[in-house]
C-alpha cells in the first residue's frame, strides 16, 4: 500500500456532486425542486439512492452537466463505481433503466480472500443473474464485482475488449462513501468510529452529568443491529434520538428491544409519539431537543437530528488529512478517512479521455457540508476537503 499524498475528492469530481437532498454543489445545475416536474416527482417527496424516482433526477441532472462543458455531445453509455452489490447495485440498474443507457458496474471492496472478479448481468434492479454465454455488456446492464480496490483498473481493460468505450459520450457515476472516501473492506471503519462518535457527542452533551457512557454503547451496539432497521429504517438521526432518550431514562433499553420484537414498536414515529406524551417529565433542555424533532419529523424531514448531523460533519472532516505526511500507511488506514487512489486514479484517467465524471452521495447534506458560520471559519465541504490518498501504486 502506498501514499499518494494530499488531495481532495474536488480534484477529480469538481462541484460535479450531489449529496442526499440532491442538490447539486456546481451552482450551474438545478436543484431538486427545479427537477420536480421534469421528472414527475411530487413536492415534498424526497427520494433515497435506490428508488427509481432518485435515478431519474440523476439522470436529468447528469445530461445537464454534460450539456454544460461538452454542449454537443450525448451521453450514450453508463459506467458506475460503488461499493455494495444491493444498494450500488440497485441504483446502477435504475439509472440504466431510467436513461435507456447500457452499463457496467463495479462492486469493489477489499478482501483478504484470492483475488477474484464476478460479472453477472442486472435483468432488473432487484435481480442480478449470472450473466449468460454470448453476453453482450453493450445491451444489458452488467456487475463487475471484484474483492480488489486495484480491479479497477482491469475494469478499463474489460470495457476496451468489449467495444464499450469510455469516452466524451460516458458519464461515470462515483459514489463517495466507502467508494471514493474510506474504501470498503480497507478504511470504511474509520467512517463508522467517526459516526459513533459524532452520536455520542451529541448524547454526552445533552445529557451532562446524567451520560452513561457503558449504557449509551450497549443502546447503539443492539439497536444498529439489522434486526432493528425496520424499527430506525437505519436511520442515524433516528438511533441518536433513541439514544437520547434512553440516557433520559425515559425508557429503558430491555422494553424497546421487548416491544419491537413483540410488533408493538415498528417505526420511530410511533416512539416519538408516545416520548411527546411523556415530555412533561423531561428537562427544559432535553424537552426543548425533542420537541424541535418532533416536529422535524413530523414535517417529513430525513435527517431531523441537526445537532447530532452538525457534529457528525465536524467528526469526519476532523478525521481527513490530520495526520502528518511522516504517518505510515496503517496509521493512516486506522485513523484518517482516506482517498481511494485505485479510484482517484481511474477518474482521472477516464475524465482525461472526455467522461463525465459525477458523484454521489447518500450522506446528509447537513453532515457533509458547512454552513455559513462553519464556512466563515475556513471549513470546506467533504468533498473540498484535504485528505491524504493511499491505494496499490
Amino acid at each position: 500500500m502506498k501514499i499518494f499524498g494530499k488531495t481532495t475528492v474536488s480534484e477529480f469530481l469538481g462541484d460535479f456532486i450531489v449529496y442526499r437532498n440532491l442538490m447539486p454543489l456546481d451552482p450551474r445545475l438545478p436543484g431538486l425542486d427545479a427537477l420536480r416536474g421534469h421528472v414527475g416527482l411530487p413536492a415534498g417527496r424526497l427520494p433515497r439512492k435506490s428508488e427509481a424516482d432518485y435515478a431519474r433526477v440523476i439522470v436529468h441532472l447528469l445530461q445537464r452537466a454534460r450539456a454544460l462543458d461538452a454542449p454537443d455531445t450525448s451521453i450514450e453509455r453508463l459506467i458506475y463505481v460503488g461499493d455494495t452489490r444491493l444498494n450500488d447495485g440497485n441504483a446502477f440498474a435504475n439509472l440504466c433503466q431510467a436513461a435507456g443507457w447500457p452499463g457496467i458496474a463495479c462492486i469493489g471492496r477489499e478482501s483478504d480472500k484470492p483475488a477474484h472478479v464476478e460479472i453477472t448481468a442486472v435483468d432488473s434492479a432487484s435481480s442480478p443473474q449470472a450473466a449468460p454465454v454470448g453476453h453482450d455488456p453493450e445491451n444489458t446492464p452488467t456487475l463487475y464485482l471484484a474483492n480488489r480496490w486495484s480491479a479497477l483498473a482491469d475494469l478499463d481493460h474489460f470495457c476496451a475488449d468489449r467495444g464499450f468505450p469510455i469516452d466524451a459520450q460516458t458519464a461515470i457515476v462515483v459514489d463517495l462513501d466507502k467508494t471514493a472516501l474510506g474504501a470498503r473492506g480497507r478504511n470504511a471503519h474509520v467512517i463508522d468510529q467517526v459516526r459513533v462518535l459524532a452520536v455520542r457527542h451529541t448524547v454526552a452533551d445533552l445529557l451532562g452529568d446524567a451520560f452513561d457512557e457503558s449504557a449509551f454503547r450497549d443502546a447503539y451496539a443492539q439497536l444498529n443491529q439489522s434486526e432493528f432497521h425496520p424499527f430506525t429504517t437505519d436511520n442515524q438521526d433516528y438511533l441518536a434520538y433513541i439514544c437520547l432518550i434512553l440516557g433520559s431514562g425515559l425508557y429503558d433499553l430491555e422494553e424497546i428491544v421487548r416491544d419491537v420484537r413483540a410488533g408493538r414498536l415498528t417505526h420511530l414515529t410511533q416512539f416519538i409519539a408516545q416520548v411527546e406524551e411523556r415530555a412533561d417529565a423531561m428537562p427544559p433542555a432535553l424537552s426543548s431537543v425533542h420537541g424541535e424533532i418532533y416536529a422535524n419529523v413530523r414535517a417529513g424531514d430525513p435527517t431531523p437530528f441537526k445537532s447530532f448531523r452538525l457534529n457528525e460533519y465536524r467528526a469526519t472532516v476532523n478525521h481527513m488529512g490530520q495526520l502528518g505526511n511522516d504517518a505510515s500507511a496503517e496509521e493512516l488506514l486506522a485513523q484518517e478517512i482516506v482517498i481511494t487512489q485505485e479510484v482517484r486514479a481511474q477518474a482521472l484517467e477516464w475524465r482525461a479521455r472526455g467522461a463525465l465524471l459525477f458523484g454521489l452521495s447518500d450522506k446528509p447534506d447537513e453532515a457533509s457540508v458547512p454552513g455559513d458560520a462553519l464556512a466563515a471559519q475556513g471549513y470546506a465541504a467533504i468533498h473540498r476537503t484535504e485528505t491524504h490518498a493511499l491505494g496499490q501504486a
